[in-house]
């Protein structure tokens, strides 16, 4: 067992040279974080990250938090196609959810590991601007008739400003930033935690944007763990999406990370955000531990 342990302590050596110095953008669903037990594992995972001289930033969402925070306080939800709409009370909601109470969980779970961390949301220094999304034409499956939905306060990203962001991560400091935007009006919109991780990281040119997920990787077919797909190209992904191979939500995912390694960032990974060390494993070990996008062929 002792040796087995220095094994991979020697084979994490090399990562930890290669990345020394480089950033991470880590992206947190909102079912990572509410586990307390997990939420302390994932911040002594980044923790470690951050010690060894890896620049990490976090972005973290909270729908399943906000979900529950409206039927306590019966705050009627609208979801649309799986796409929330967020009235006027469901903003407040998201505010309190959000940018207080996960975001000071995640700061918390750093502090007892001793790391320099500090809570943000997309408003903060003007990091994202963003403007309302306009009323968009949709199918309703039930009836098969398109209707005109307005999503009330959901935000569309039109720049990121990392400034302040690099202030902190040169100053070592973990920033965790929560899915909240703005306008020049300063009117708060609540966006999609994904796409501004996305954003984050190829205005950082971070080396790898990390999602955890609900899941362990990509899957051919979600039915059979044989058929992860543990390291590809860009190459490859585009030929699963033109073949057929991949299906269903895959589709979507592969092309989101395409266009995000097409746009500078080294890799991006998908691994679950539940599985102790999954975080460790891919980064500083040869087998990795979900799936992982590369740029070329």
């Amino acid at each position: 067992m002792m040796q087995s342990k220095l094994e991979l302590l020697r084979e994490a050596l090399p990562y930890i040279q290669k990345f020394k110095g480089k950033t991470f953008v880590v992206k947190f669903s909102g079912k990572v974080t509410e586990d307390r037990e997990n939420l302390a594992s994932l911040a002594e995972e980044l923790a470690l990250i951050h010690q060894v001289g890896i620049k990490v930033c976090v972005i973290h969402g909270g729908g399943k938090q906000l979900s529950e925070l409206a039927q306590k306080l019966g705050v009627v939800q609208k979801v649309i196609e799986g796409r929330r709409v967020t009235d006027d009370d469901t903003l407040e909601l998201a505010k309190m959810t959000f940018a207080g109470k996960i975001n000071t969980d995640i700061l918390a779970a750093l502090r007892q590991r001793s790391t320099s961390a500090v809570g943000l949301s997309g408003v903060d220094g003007n990091i994202v601007h963003a403007e309302k999304r306009p009323p968009k034409e949709m199918l309703n499956r039930k009836t098969g008739v398109s209707e005109t939905v307005d999503f009330g306060n959901v935000g569309d990203i039109i720049e990121i400003n990392v400034d302040l962001l690099k202030l902190l991560l040169d100053a070592h400091y973990l920033p965790v930033i929560s899915s909240l935007g703005a306008d020049r009006n300063g009117a708060v919109f609540n966006i999609n935690a994904d796409t501004i991780a996305a954003e984050i990281a190829v205005q950082l040119k971070a080396e790898k944007l990390i999602l955890l997920s609900d899941v362990n990787g990509i899957y051919l077919d979600p039915n059979d763990e044989s058929t992860k797909l543990s390291q590809i190209s860009v190459d490859q992904a585009n030929e699963l999406i033109t073949s057929g191979r991949a299906t269903g939500g895959m589709i979507p995912k592969l092309q989101s990370l395409i266009t995000i390694l097409e746009r500078g960032v080294r890799s991006a990974h998908v691994i679950s955000g539940s599985n102790r060390n999954a975080l460790l494993s891919e980064v500083f070990t040869d087998e990795g531990e979900g799936t992982m996008i590369v740029g070329g062929s």
